[in-house]
């Protein structure tokens, strides 16, 4: 079997320093067999947007853990559609109130995982989102 990997940006946008959770992430995705970019801390929406755009990426999973998701998740979704990425599946976590979860869900991004989430849930979330549109952007 030559299936496509799916690939995956896992960004920490915003002035938050605390990474630990996106790393165990990180981990997670690339132990169930996908390939993971990690951009590291203290990225800018922009500069997510241009490495899912460089990368190719079939999802970008945010981290933020430092309450500026309201104004992080929907710029990274805005510039992803600018740049013709709107297929691309935007999820993450950190500490999202479910208000504002839905809200955002509004906006175009996918499930959000709070702390204490088992990785799983994670891994199976995206890979049935893959699966379920057809296995991939380039349509391999």
């Amino acid at each position: 079997m030559n299936e496509r990997k799916i690939r995956v940006l896992v960004a920490k946008p915003g002035l938050d320093g605390h990474d630990r959770g996106a790393k165990v992430m990180a981990a997670a995705l690339r132990d169930a067999g996908m390939e993971v970019i990690y951009t590291g801390l203290h990225q800018t929406p922009e500069k997510i947007a241009a490495t899912a755009v460089q990368e190719d990426v079939d999802v970008v999973a945010l981290s933020v853990l430092s309450g500026a998701h309201m104004t992080l998740f929907p710029r990274v979704v805005d510039l992803l559609h600018e740049n013709g990425m709107a297929d691309v599946l935007i999820t993450g976590g950190g500490i999202i109130p479910a208000e504002d979860a839905e809200t955002l869900r509004s906006r175009g991004v996918g499930r959000l995982f709070g702390p204490g989430t088992a990785t799983t849930d994670a891994v199976e979330y995206i890979q049935t989102w893959y699966h379920d549109r057809g296995a991939g952007r380039s349509g391999e």
